[in-house]
Order: C-alpha cells, then sequence, then structure tokens
C-alpha cells in the first residue's frame, strides 16, 4: 500500500499538468512501510508525451535529503498524456526498483486520480493508494 496526503496526491498530479504537452514526472520520498514524506516534482528531460527521464541533479539531491532526513527514496511517479494510468512496456522495462512505488497519473481524461502499481520482473500489481494524515 502507499500512503499520501490529500496534498501529496494534488502536487503530484499538478506537477504532471503542469508539465503538458510533455510527460510529467518526479520521486516520492518516505518509509520503506510506503508512507510517503516528501513529492519531489522534476523536469522530464526526454521532453516528451511518451516517455519521461528523471533530471538528474533533482535525483541525486532528493537521495542526499532522504539520507539527511533518515528515509529513502521509494518510488517515482509520471503521467500519461493520452492513456489510461497503467505501466506501458516501457515503463515496466525500465523500473529500476522492484520496491519502489510506480505511481501514474493518467491525464487523458478529467477528472484524474493517482494509481500505484509494484513492478517487479516485469510482473505489474496495483496496489492500493490510501490518502490520508501522514
Amino acid at each position: 500500500m502507499l500512503q499520501l496526503t490529500g496534498d501529496q496526491r494534488d502536487s503530484i498530479i499538478a506537477t504532471c499538468i503542469r508539465a503538458l504537452p510533455d510527460e510529467g514526472c518526479g520521486l516520492l520520498i518516505g518509509t520503506p512501510a510506503g508512507v510517503v514524506t516528501m513529492v519531489v516534482p522534476s523536469t522530464n528531460i526526454a521532453h516528451s508525451a511518451k516517455v519521461y527521464e528523471i533530471d538528474p541533479k533533482v535525483l541525486l539531491r532528493a537521495s542526499r535529503d532522504a539520507d539527511d532526513a533518515g528515509l529513502e527514496i521509494i518510488g517515482v511517479f509520471h503521467s500519461h498524456t493520452h492513456s489510461e494510468a497503467y505501466p506501458s512496456p516501457t515503463d515496466i522495462r525500465q523500473a529500476p526498483d522492484p520496491s519502489w512505488h510506480y505511481v501514474l497519473v493518467s491525464l487523458r481524461d478529467l477528472p484524474t486520480g493517482v494509481r500505484s502499481y509494484q513492478i517487479m520482473e516485469g510482473e505489474v500489481n496495483e496496489e492500493e493508494v490510501s490518502l490520508g494524515h501522514v
């Protein structure tokens, strides 16, 4: 399960909308139990509506911030501009860590929602997204 606050969910969606026409993206910092403590937006340095790439400077800063706080990078989020919020074959191939949460936002239809997946050895499993106070 992934635990977000309403403000964190809204920040993820806003980041993705601001990136249009490209995919929006960013990182999630939190606990190994899936509690998000910080949403870290990133520029999509791929500048594409079909793929995303986190800015390496954002990744390095987020990693340092997480370490300093005794937390970890626990996932990544990005948008799909014209398709449903489900990992594409590219998303599945590029999933770097089986313990991460892969959060997707579809901007095909509004209003949109946030869905999260775990991806391990090419297998995709949707997980619950719990909204509450973190």
